[in-house]
């Protein structure tokens, strides 16, 4: 992929992708205390804490383009080759952005030489192929069968000691990611807020408008309550999201 992927999805990304506090709370607490922080994958900036010395990497001027102007500085440069000595950062993390490397092996190996501590957000493919968005209403978003970049597969390649954290998601998300909607399906028929998420792009166009069809006849109809309303009545949602967490140190 010569192009980076996002300098054709990311076009509106801020529009809808935005921090979500709880979601931060939980990725704050896995980076620990380390005052040094590389972001890869950084894209426009969420979930970067302010209170520390951070560095981004972005392959996609699009998205650097989008980052707020008191965010951190950003490196043009890809995970698979990063610029940067060995050891030069207390913590890495990369977020929502391995399913998206040309290379997941080669990048995550770049994490844990430039970082003593890596902190990466995954999703369990065999836990979302299962959710309702896929499993009834967009089948061709599964991804389980891609074995490099499930969370047990990046611990492995990590090393280190290594644990593997549920990623809560609240019910009220603000960060309109795929999984963001599992208790509020309404949000999937808003062409704005499919338009930055990745797998919705990636979908031929006629898979979308057919599940989108179906989404919109069964929330009317009821039947999507009869079958998945006991979601509405959550606080988080367990959408397969993980934070693996690899101290290297």
């Amino acid at each position: 992929m010569d192009t980076p992927r996002y300098d054709r999805l990311g076009t509106s990304y801020t529009a809808t992708r935005r921090e979500d506090p709880d979601l931060a709370a939980q990725i704050l607490a896995a980076l620990g205390d380390g005052r040094t922080l590389l972001n890869v994958g950084a894209g426009a900036g969420a979930y970067e804490p302010r209170d520390r010395t951070v560095l981004a990497v972005e392959p996609s001027p699009v998205m650097i383009a989008q980052r707020p102007g008191d965010a951190a500085p950003a490196v043009l440069a890809k995970a698979e080759r990063l610029p940067f000595v060995d050891g030069s950062f207390d913590a890495a993390m990369a977020l929502h952005t391995v399913h998206h490397w040309n290379d997941p092996a080669a990048g995550l190996g770049e994490l844990r030489r430039v970082a003593r501590r890596v902190v990466v957000v995954a999703g369990d493919g065999h836990v979302f192929d299962r959710l309702w968005l896929a499993a009834e209403y967009f089948p061709g978003m599964a991804f389980g069968g891609r074995p490099e970049v499930q969370p047990q597969a990046i611990a492995e390649r990590l090393g280190g000691r290594t644990q593997i954290r549920p990623l809560r998601v609240p019910v009220d998300c603000i960060d309109g990611f795929p999984e963001a909607f599992m208790a509020r399906p309404e949000a999937y028929l808003d062409r704005d807020v499919r338009r930055n998420m990745s797998p919705f792009r990636l979908l031929p166009e006629d898979e979308v408008a057919a599940g989108v069809a179906r989404l919109r006849r069964d929330l009317a109809s009821g039947a999507w309550d009869d079958r998945f309303g006991d979601l509405r009545r959550l606080s988080h949602v367990d959408t397969g999201l993980r934070i693996v967490v690899s101290d290297l140190g």
